[in-house]
This record gives C-alpha cells, structure tokens and sequence, in this order.
C-alpha cells in the first residue's frame, strides 16, 4: 500500500525546489484547473478550436513535432513536461491525459514552442472504447507517455 504524504512534508520538498521550478509547477497547476473547468463546462468542438488545426497522424506538422530541436526549446519542453506531470499529481481534483495534454500545450505555446496534441482510441475491456491523449513538442515526449501497444491514434491537433 503506497504511503501518501502529510501536507508538511510536502511542503518541506517544495522548499528544495527553485523559484523558477516552483513557477512552473505553479503554472502548471493553474493550467490544470483551466482545462478541467473547460472540459467540464464547454463541448469539444469548442476546446478543439483553441487546440489548432486538426490533422490526420501521417501530417508532416506532426512529425516537426516529434523531431529533435534546438537545445534550449528541448529544454523547456522537457521542464514543462516536468512541471505538468508532477503538479497532475498533486492537484485536489483528476488530472487524468486531457488536462494535461491542454495544460502542457498552452505552457509550450506560451513560450512559443510548436506542440502536437496527439488522440488515440483501442477497444476498452471495461467500457466499449478507451481514449487517450498525448503531447509532442521538440521531440520531447512531454505528456501521455507511455502510450498503451493498442491505442492506435485517430490524429493531432497542431
């Protein structure tokens, strides 16, 4: 059974985290809340607009995505990645593939780094389909990974 932490040792831990980490968790974390009120009280076809462009997986726009970048924009990807996976885990509500997949992609977009929303479905053992989101941005998994052997994904938002 795993332990859960009481909420003064997880302060005591973000004590050791620097101003600039904490920013981005703090960002993160308000990003998350973002995208849950969104999905909560929006339709998708409304979300899918401030998305991007939907385009089918063979899209070349998804490969620049998935392709190595300068050092400093691979940095970042891989900070925001960080930043949303941990504050995900942390938040008082699910922060479950979507939030995240919209949370990391107006992180990157903020900064100016091109990402791709990626959505996959495969056939659920409980419920009759299982979906999935995921991000890709200069060639940093940033979200969503590791993606089921499955999920077969149906296109991306760039």
């Amino acid at each position: 059974m795993k332990r859960r932490r009481s909420w003064k040792s997880k302060l005591e831990r973000a004590r050791t985290v620097d101003w600039r980490e904490r920013g981005l968790l703090v960002e993160a974390a308000a990003q998350l809340l973002a995208a849950r009120v969104r999905i909560a009280i929006l339709p998708f076809r409304t979300i899918a607009k401030d998305l991007g462009t939907f385009v089918p997986p063979a899209d070349k726009r998804i490969a620049d995505c998935r392709a190595a970048a300068p050092v400093e924009r691979r940095g970042m990807a891989e900070k925001v990645s960080w930043a949303v996976t941990r504050a995900a885990v942390h938040v008082p509500f699910r922060a479950v593939c979507l939030p995240q997949a919209m949370a990391a992609h107006a992180m990157l977009r903020r900064r100016g780094i091109e990402s791709a929303v990626h959505f996959g479905a495969r056939r659920g053992e409980e419920k009759p389909i299982d979906a999935h989101a995921w991000v890709d941005a200069a060639g940093v998994e940033v979200t969503g990974y590791p993606i089921d052997a499955g999920m077969k994904e149906i296109g991306a938002f760039v």
